[in-house]
């Protein structure tokens, strides 16, 4: 059944989600308070990166099936998806849900529904948005139904899971969940699990929490193998082979909206109970710091005095232009620390973010006494170590394993890689 769909929030999640549901039947109308990115929209430009997102914009807008403004309008369906960033002391920020919240209050009727698609603390719905939407008049869970159903997506393949994953669908009760469930399945081919609100919380929390500790365990590996001579890369991949071993990759740091984030929820719910998740956030934390450490060790080695570190890589992932929580900014500000002079290049990021950065690779390369890989870019792993004839040493840190180092090494570059003290 078409609905009217009211999507607050037009960020990595909110906009593909609600092009989704514009291109399968419903109408939609996309809110967000940035001016310029509601602009962009509207003439169907993008301000973010994602991989098929321009054709499904196209199509929402010229089949009249979206439209985006600065402010919310009566629906059928509110869906919230505005970011739950962590403050500077390690506590969520959930301003941003109580006020999208309180945005569509005075546009609420009988009969509609609301959904948190936000990563969120336990209990939020209970304590943040259930107290802003009691002031709609309208009596929870039988005039208005409430849920909480988390995108569960990998930014560059945001299209592909989000029909494909499964979503966990809680509701504040059964006919809540019942109803959210109905809406998803106008595209979600993946299965929808039922649940309570709290439930849903949790779980999206537990399954990013999972990985960071599962990350900060191989975080751990990489810097014991460094110690003993061992490639860890080829001995996590020889573990893996074992049936029931998972271990993931180690790398520079954690990134991104969900997995640097969401753990803190749980240790601000419960510190007592949480000391492995938290020492595992403080691991993976360190990493920027121990990637910079061990560039000026390699650097010291060499007698190289006065360096000037190029970094390849702003993004916390590869392909893709997303900087939240991206450890490569750490890394930056720790060789800086250092006192080194440091020059940072993303293909992928056409605004610069940081002092540091710049717009043209060679800027980068000009004289740089090492070449510091951050983000594991397709375009970083496709280039041509011949054709870097500006550095002043040859000398290349893989902190994602990434490159062909009998390539490099051809050229004439010593290859160092994170978790392998063999250059």
């Amino acid at each position: 059944m078409k609905k009217s769909i009211c999507v607050v929030g037009l960020g990595y999640i909110g906009l593909p989600t609600a092009v989704m549901f514009a291109n399968h039947g419903h109408q939609v109308h996309g809110v967000d308070i940035n001016e310029k990115a509601v602009k962009m929209i509207g003439n169907k430009e993008l301000h973010i990166e994602e991989d098929g997102l321009q054709e499904r914009l196209d199509t929402a807008i010229d089949n009249g099936a979206f439209t985006v403004g600065t402010k919310p309008v009566e629906a059928d369906v509110f869906i919230i998806a505005v970011p739950s960033p962590i403050n500077p002391d390690k506590t969520a920020e959930l301003e941003y849900v109580r006020q999208a919240t309180a945005s569509v209050v005075p546009f609420l009727k009988k009969g509609n529904l609301v959904i948190l698609e936000s990563t969120v603390p336990p209990k939020t719905v209970e304590n943040v948005m259930i107290p802003e939407l009691i002031q709609s008049g309208l009596n929870m869970g039988t005039e208005l139904f409430v849920s909480h159903s988390p995108e569960r997506v990998i930014p560059g393949k945001v299209f592909t899971e989000l029909v494909s994953n499964d979503r966990i669908i809680g509701g504040i009760n059964e006919q809540s969940a019942r109803v959210t469930s109905e809406l998803y399945n106008s595209f979600v081919e993946g299965r929808m699990h039922e649940t309570d609100t709290t439930t849903a919380e949790l779980v999206k929390v537990m399954e990013n929490t999972y990985r960071d500790v599962n990350i900060a365990f191989a975080n751990e590996l990489a810097m014991i193998a460094q110690n003993i001579g061992v490639n860890i890369w080829e001995a996590i991949q020889l573990a893996n082979y074992h049936p029931r071993v998972n271990i993931h990759t180690p790398g520079p740091g954690v990134g991104g909206h969900c997995i640097a984030v969401d753990p803190w929820f749980l240790v601000e719910l419960d510190p007592q109970k949480s000391k492995m998740i938290h020492l595992a956030r403080q691991t993976n934390d360190g990493m920027p710091a121990y990637t910079a450490q061990l560039t000026a060790d390699i650097l010291k080695a060499k007698g190289i005095v006065d360096p000037k570190i190029a970094i390849f890589g702003l993004a916390f992932k590869g392909n893709i232009d997303d900087m939240r929580e991206s450890p490569s900014v750490d890394v930056v500000e720790q060789f800086t620390l250092r006192n080194f002079n440091v020059k940072a290049f993303d293909p992928h990021i056409k605004v610069n973010n940081i002092d540091q950065q710049t717009q043209h690779a060679e800027e980068a390369l000009k004289d740089a006494s090492a070449l510091v890989i951050v983000t594991d870019h397709q375009v970083f792993k496709d280039l041509d170590p011949m054709t870097l004839t500006s550095m002043k040493n040859k000398i290349i840190v893989d902190t994602k394993n990434c490159i062909s180092r009998e390539k490099w090494q051809a050229a004439g570059f010593d290859v160092y890689v994170l978790g392998d003290s063999k250059n």
